[in-house]
Order: C-alpha cells, then structure tokens, then sequence
C-alpha cells in the first residue's frame, strides 16, 4: 500500500493534546500487537503490565491506570503514523485499538438518515431508481424528522402517513419504534486500524463509508471511553433484503477503528460527546470529493439506550464489547451520472475527524485484493504467552 494523499493527517487531533489514549501497536520485532499509550511525541509500550486493551477496560479507572503504568518509550508517534500509512509492514505500525472486545453496531439511531433506509429497501438496491423514490418520500414527508423521538405519538404519526403512501418498511420500526436496531459488525480482532486498507467487495456496485463515534464498554457494560469508527455499508445489498445486513455489513477489513482510545476521565466524559461532530472527506484517486457530517446532537436515541439495548440480562460480554452508534450521514451527492448518487472506487481516501477524537484514514481496495485476515484469537493467545 502506498501512502494516501492525506498522509500529512496525524491521528490526534490538538484539541486531544491532554487525553488519555491507548491503543495497540503491532511490533515485527516480537511478531504480534503491543498495548501501547500516547505521552507527548512517545509511544509507550505498555504490555509488561497488561496484555490486552480489553483488560484495560475492567479497570475501575482505565485513565488513572494508563496514566499510572511506567511503560517503555519504544516509538515515536510520528514515525507511527507514516508507517501505518505508508503500508511498510517490515516496520512498527498501527492496528485497531480493539482487540477482545466484541464489535456491535446500531442502525438507524439518526431518524433523518431512516428515509435513506426506506429508499435503499423501496429501490431494492437499484441505485438507478434512487432519485425517483427519495423525491417520493420527501414529497409524503413535508417536513423535517430530526426533532422526532422514537416512540413517541409523533413518530407514530410519521410512520402511519409513510405506510399510507405504500412506503412501509421494516426500518420505520427501529428508526420510529421503541427499541434499536443492534446486530453484531465485525468478528474478534477483525477490525482494521488507522491507515489500512478497507475493503469493499466486487459483488457491490452501491456502497459507502459511514463516520460514527464507538463507545468501548467493559464487561460490566460501563462505557470506559470512545474511537471513531468507519462502518462501511453495502447499501445494493442491503436495500435488497434487511436479511442480508450481514452480507452488507461483516466483510474482511470493513470495519475500520481508531486511532486510539479516548479513555474517560474528569474532563473527557460520555456528556462531552452528545454535541460533537464527526466530518467526512472521501477524495479520490480520479478527482472527486465528497465532504459530510454526522452531528451526533440530532442523534435520534441517547448513547445510554443504545448502550442498554446491547448489554444487559440479555446479552454479557466478558471481554466488553465496542458499540459503533450510527451515523446521520448518507450520501446522495453523485459522483458521475446525474442521479446515481455516490459509491466507492478503489483508492478512495477516507479521513474521519472529530475534535476530540482525532483523525482516523483509510483507503478503500477490492476485498478480494487485500491480504487475507490471518491474526485472530488463537494466534493472540500463542504470541502473549509467549511475551
């Protein structure tokens, strides 16, 4: 891989200068991925005290923790975030900052992204047919649903006039109903990190990226800290049947985490991220850009429902778990025919910002081109008890 055109991003942002971070670093010098934190212009190796990101979070203070471990300085930062991105996998370089946790997604928590829902089901994937059908719905809708909350009188309203135009939809029952949509995004270890590649399979001629914050949760389900996430999305497979959101969904390397871990603490706290504003920019290799927001204040559901629709008597997760929140943006802005709308070409560059988060870059390539997912939980388990 060679290195994107944004490759003078570096992965924190300057408002992030004080955060507490973590992260893993995958080190060819021991053949395996190191924990590692953020101090200044170093990165320390933390794995003398703990093996894995996802014991940090069992810690009744991660933050006082990562601050508290001595460490080993073994990198520079700077030199990190060239290498991820230059794709030198001889040389040390980022992965996901999630390891055994496992990785959740929520759908449909933006009721003003739900119509894009409805228009990929109603075109049943034909991207061809898009324009015409969002002209349909806004033309029901009159109207803007942001402020509309989910299950209450109002969005019954809005459901039963869609339903009563013949644009019923699954969606409208977990964009509209009482209870999310939460299904399972990615496999353990599966995630990709700052400055790899992710992939979008030959079998999808619709697709695009999805910028959302990531809650990371212990096993108790006490959210201990937030990343940004890419959760990349086959909308012709999905608008054909909601049955395939596996197929649309969990794919190698399409979900992309990081750059790190913003652990809680006194000033970075899950209220401090109820306003903020996660930005989007695709460029591609022929010229095109594409420029977007999910601003999670129009966020449809607060973070503690989604939280409490993935964890609970229902369902535990000993290792913890990451939950992507959903996104508000969809995008319709076409990127060669009039009226087809946007969808990826290989070598799309895709920077995903947050002030307080950081930067995440990908670049998108066909799957089937990527280097098979080999690292996964038996491998782990050789190289720590090995260390």
């Amino acid at each position: 891989m060679t290195a994107p055109a944004a490759q003078g991003v570096v992965p924190l942002a300057p408002a992030a200068g004080e955060a507490v971070l973590v992260g893993r670093v995958w080190d060819p010098a021991s053949g395996g991925p190191r924990v590692a934190t953020v101090r200044g212009e170093k990165v320390y190796d933390l794995t003398s005290s703990v093996r894995t990101v996802s014991e940090i979070m069992e810690r009744k203070d991660p933050a006082a923790f990562v601050m508290e471990s001595p460490g080993v300085p073994r990198w520079r930062l700077a030199d990190l975030v060239k290498d991820s991105l230059g794709g030198d996998r001889g040389r040390p370089y980022l992965l996901s900052p999630l390891d055994l946790q496992v990785v959740k997604a929520c759908g449909v928590t933006f009721v003003d992204s739900m119509i894009e829902r409805v228009i990929e089901e109603r075109c049943g994937g034909d991207l061809n047919r898009a324009a015409e059908v969002r002209g349909m719905v806004a033309q029901a809708l009159q109207g803007s649903l942001h402020a509309v909350r989910p299950g209450s009188e109002r969005a019954r309203e809005v459901k039963n006039v869609l339903v009563a135009q013949g644009l019923w939809s699954q969606y409208l029952e977990v964009g509209l109903g009482p209870h999310p949509e939460i299904f399972t995004k990615a496999p353990v270890l599966s995630s990709v990190g700052y400055g790899a590649d992710v992939g979008i399979p030959g079998f999808s001629s619709w697709n695009n990226p999805e910028p959302e914050l990531v809650l990371i949760a212990g096993s108790g389900g006490a959210v201990k800290g937030a990343t940004l996430g890419n959760d990349v999305n086959l909308r012709d497979v999905e608008g054909r049947s909601a049955l395939l959101l596996g197929m649309a969904k969990d794919n190698n390397a399409s979900c992309a985490v990081g750059p790190f871990i913003r652990l809680f603490d006194q000033d970075f706290t899950l209220e401090s991220l109820r306003s903020e504003d996660i930005t989007l920019t695709v460029e591609g290799a022929d010229g095109y850009r594409l420029e977007g927001c999910n601003s999670l204040g129009r966020i449809s559901r607060p973070f503690e429902e989604l939280v409490a629709a993935a964890h609970g008597i229902h369902h535990h997760y000993p290792d913890g778990f990451a939950l992507f929140t959903g996104t508000l943006f969809a995008p319709t802005q076409d990127r060669d025919e009039e009226g087809l709308g946007f969808t990826h070409k290989p070598g799309d560059v895709v920077t995903i910002s947050s002030p307080l988060l950081g930067t995440l870059v990908n670049r998108t390539r066909k799957t089937e081109d990527l280097e098979p997912w080999s690292f996964g939980i038996a491998a782990l388990f050789k190289y720590l008890s090995s260390c």
